[in-house]
């Protein structure tokens, strides 16, 4: 399993390295690059139910994230893969209903099926509850975006709950700070 540092980083928040990516905190200067993500065919499938996500939305997300960072000390941070600084997703926490962060992660496909989502959300997690000290963890997803499952399980992440968020079939998982250091020390001591 990779392990994760947290750098000094921006005035937005730290940079997350991993043996394979950096992750540095989204700013408004990303506006471009952001909107080609999530602009992006395979990567609003789910995250936008394919609606195209104006410029102007893009926007509004960047600045919600800068303000998490600012205010909460999480936001999203783009996902650069470390040997050629490429961006090639996101991950990163925004607010949860009821206040919990919430893990959200996203890779163009043509990194998908290296592992890249897990080692992402694996240093944010780190972050979010060894840095941070947030109890618990959201996330969720569309029932059949089941890549995206496999992802919270192999955090570690328990299903919750399905039901209706936003008008759409949604199912929720949630990871407690103890399970996740029960899981993180055995796997760091077994060298997984």
């Amino acid at each position: 399993m990779a392990t994760s540092r947290a750098g000094a980083g921006s005035p937005y928040g730290p940079v997350l390295t991993t043996a394979r990516l950096v992750l540095r905190p989204f700013t408004n200067a990303d506006l471009d690059a952001v909107h080609a993500l999530w602009t992006d065919a395979d990567m609003r499938r789910y995250l936008c139910d394919d609606t195209i996500v104006s410029r102007e939305q893009s926007q509004e997300w960047l600045e919600g994230s800068t303000t998490g960072f600012a205010q909460r000390r999480f936001g999203l941070w783009g996902t650069h893969d470390a040997a050629t600084g490429a961006l090639i997703g996101f991950c990163g926490c925004r607010d949860w209903p009821s206040g919990e962060p919430e893990l959200m992660y996203g890779l163009l496909r043509p990194w998908w099926g290296r592992g890249l989502a897990t080692e992402a959300s694996t240093a944010v997690l780190d972050y979010v509850f060894e840095t941070l000290g947030h109890p618990v963890v959201m996330a969720a997803t569309d029932p059949p975006n089941v890549a995206s499952i496999r992802v919270m399980e192999r955090l570690g992440m328990a299903f919750d709950w399905r039901g209706e968020m936003h008008g759409l079939d949604t199912v929720v998982y949630r990871l407690s700070r103890e399970r996740w250091r029960s899981t993180h020390r055995r796997g760091a001591e077994t060298g997984r």
